[in-house]
């Protein structure tokens, strides 16, 4: 497998041409698949990407505004957290290279990991420090022995991101004095939790801020840890709590927080989000979803209290609840416990109290209720019309529901076409997708019942197929558009598998595409051919379901007796129809004139295949010209078609 690895590899381009990184996304789709299935031990060195990008939108929002920034992995393991981090601060820079990295871990050959990735990103090698060495123990060294006044460096971040081994054992005697514990308080030596946490806080400048992922438990367990807790809320350090869905992180199904901290805060309150329930199921594993990560960043950076979701907690109510945090004391995400009503089960009639669970979309069509249901003052209703459906879609109010969408979205496709065609070339691809989620979102914002982060969502779906094309335009040139390349595929000859051509392939545009809006004609003659084909088919099958028991036994129908037999049909028809010019015709539904019925469909297929071949094999190289010599206005029309309008009509079902 290594072997077959090392040769795909060489394949790859490394000349830096291709602008995008492609073994670096190998190395890193590599080391996922890794910890997906390596167990246990798998989170000690891999944070899953999704919680890297939500750690990374909150750690970027706050820097946003900094002309230098130096960030801080001290358990940096494969250091796919730093990277990420690295690229979401990169989305508010204009040079990337104004990033320098600080990583530090403990394994060898788990550091040498961190080294290999942030190399191979093409990140400056005078923008990497990085160090094997005990966390807790070692700290990031004041200097280097050899030299220790040049070399000394307290290291101060503007921002540390960590994800710790959960309640790791450590060594906290004679650490009474270390300035990284001394203000708050020594973690007990069963769980290190606190100690790496404090060893983050140390490390951050004044106006720095810090993401740590840890276990529920540092939120309420007592003793040392109860009293640390106590002096990071009493000195104003602990800005957010997430609560993460269980089975986020490989190897392990118990629920995480991310515990955001900063040096110095203006506000004194916590804000604590319960998230646990935003996510979709993936395997074995929970995985966040691009909505599931920005509705949580979006909290956090605008402090928002959201009913069932995030509340903004004072210091003083976290005082009476003795400096327990944990979330459900004040965040209740729980459903509401389902009721039936008997009454109603047994005689009929719709419950106002279940309809009034519907309270937002009433108050979005205040007359709709009074229109779909009669009111006799009792605590039960009836319908008024026979298809409520029908009267919903038909109401004036949400006939005006969708036309305000229609206007929110009406010069939707032309801004798209602006900022994305319109600028190709130029556009900074990680940017703009960030800028059109949020013109999406402020979009969706005034109108009623329709969720933001479901739009960012439709998206985020949409955007990698975007993405992929704009690195390979900006990267290889507009031409790039009109590549056409071979299509392999893998085929398996005399037992073995082998990669071979199998046509050609657009290497932006799809061939599909470029038939339905260019070679409408021939695309028309070849499908009507596929269509009678299929008549045929079907006509077969009838046709031997018109057929006795007995005649099923003709020789005319293979053994199974649910297919015919071309050759013996074929041969009996010919028979056939000499009989008819001698004895006369035969009945319209008799068995004989469906064998010679099916004999000239026999016909007809063979004729039609043979042509069908031919004109898709035409039709084929017709689209591999027509692709390699549009027009640069044509590109521009083809991928209209292709990112913008599927978009835009995925948003357009939101209203439905």
């Amino acid at each position: 497998a290594i072997s077959d690895l090392i040769q795909v590899i060489k394949d790859i381009p490394m000349d830096g041409r291709q602008g995008y990184d492609v073994l670096g996304f190998i190395y890193e789709y590599l080391i996922s698949m890794f910890a997906a299935n390596a167990g246990k031990k798998a989170g000690e060195f891999y944070t899953p990407h999704e919680v890297s990008l939500l750690m990374s939108e909150i750690v970027a929002d706050h820097v946003k505004d900094k002309g230098t920034i130096q960030i801080y992995d001290p358990t940096s393991g494969s250091g796919s957290l730093l990277i990420n981090i690295g690229h979401s601060v990169a989305k508010h820079m204009d040079d990337d290279n104004n990033i320098k990295y600080y990583a530090q871990e403990l394994k060898e050959n788990t550091y040498n990991l961190t080294r290999m990735n942030l190399v191979m990103r093409g990140i400056l090698p005078n923008n990497i420090f990085t160090r094997n060495g005990d966390t807790l123990e070692e700290d990031w060294p004041y200097f280097d022995e050899t030299d220790p006044i040049n070399t000394y460096n307290p290291l101060y971040v503007d921002a540390v991101v960590s994800n710790p081994p959960y309640s790791q054992k450590w060594d906290p005697e004679h650490k009474e004095s270390d300035p990284r514990y001394a203000r708050f308080g020594l973690a007990p030596k069963s769980k290190a939790d606190y100690a790496f946490l404090l060893h983050d806080l140390y490390h951050l400048k004044p106006g720095g801020i810090m993401t740590i992922v840890l276990p529920h438990g540092v939120l309420f367990r007592g003793g040392e840890e109860g009293q640390i807790r106590k002096n990071l809320v009493e000195h104003n350090h602990i800005d957010a709590i997430i609560g993460l869905p269980p089975s986020i992180f490989f190897g392990t199904g118990i629920p995480t927080i991310v515990l955001v901290l900063k040096q110095k805060r203006a506000n004194t309150d916590v804000l604590i989000v319960d998230a646990s329930k935003g996510f979709a199921k993936e395997g074995k594993n929970n995985k966040l979803r691009a909505s599931d990560i920005k509705k949580m960043a979006d909290t956090v950076i605008g402090r928002a209290t959201v009913p069932h979701y995030a509340n903004v907690v004072s210091r003083d109510e976290i005082r009476k609840n003795d400096y327990n945090l944990n979330i459900p004391r004040y965040v209740d995400s729980s459903a509401p416990a389902e009721s039936w009503d008997i009454y109603a089960s047994m005689f009929g009639g719709i419950p106002n109290s279940e309809l009034d669970d519907f309270s937002e979309f009433w108050t979005a069509f205040p007359t709709l209720r009074q229109a779909l249901f009669t009111d006799s003052g009792t605590p039960y209703v009836e319908p008024k019309v026979e298809d409520l459906a029908q009267a919903i879609r038909n109401h004036a109010e949400m006939t005006g529901f969708e036309a305000q969408f229609a206007a929110a979205f009406a010069d939707f496709n032309d801004w798209l076409n602006t900022e994305l065609i319109g600028q190709i070339l130029t556009l900074s691809i990680a940017k703009q997708e960030h800028r059109i989620g949020n013109e999406i979102c402020q979009r969706l914002e005034p109108l009623p019942l329709l969720d933001k982060y479901h739009g960012y969502q439709i998206l985020d779906d949409q955007w990698q197929k975007i993405e992929t094309d704009l690195e390979i335009l900006q990267t290889e040139g507009f031409d790039a558009s009109r590549v056409v390349d071979p299509n392999m595929v893998i085929k398996t000859k005399d037992g073995k598998k082998e990669e071979v051509q199998d046509g050609w392939k657009g290497r932006i545009m799809p061939c599909e595409l470029v038939q339905t809006t260019y070679l409408t004609d021939e695309l028309e003659s070849l499908r009507k051919k596929e269509q009678r084909l299929s008549e045929i088919s079907v006509a077969y099958e009838e046709t031997i379901d018109s057929l006795s028991e007995e005649e099923r036994e003709a020789e005319t129908l293979n053994e199974t007796g649910d297919k015919f037999v071309n050759t013996a049909v074929i041969k009996e028809a010919k028979q056939l129809k000499d009989d008819a010019e001698t004895s006369g015709a035969f009945a319209a539904d008799s068995y004989e004139s469906k064998i010679i019925q099916v004999a000239d469909w026999i016909d007809e297929e063979k004729k039609l295949k043979a042509a069908v071949k031919k004109e898709a094999a035409a039709l084929h190289m017709l689209t591999k010209t027509t692709i390699e010599e549009l027009s640069d206005e044509q590109v521009r029309e083809l991928l209209e078609l292709k990112w913008i309008h599927p978009l835009n009509d995925a948003l357009h079902q939101l209203p439905t």
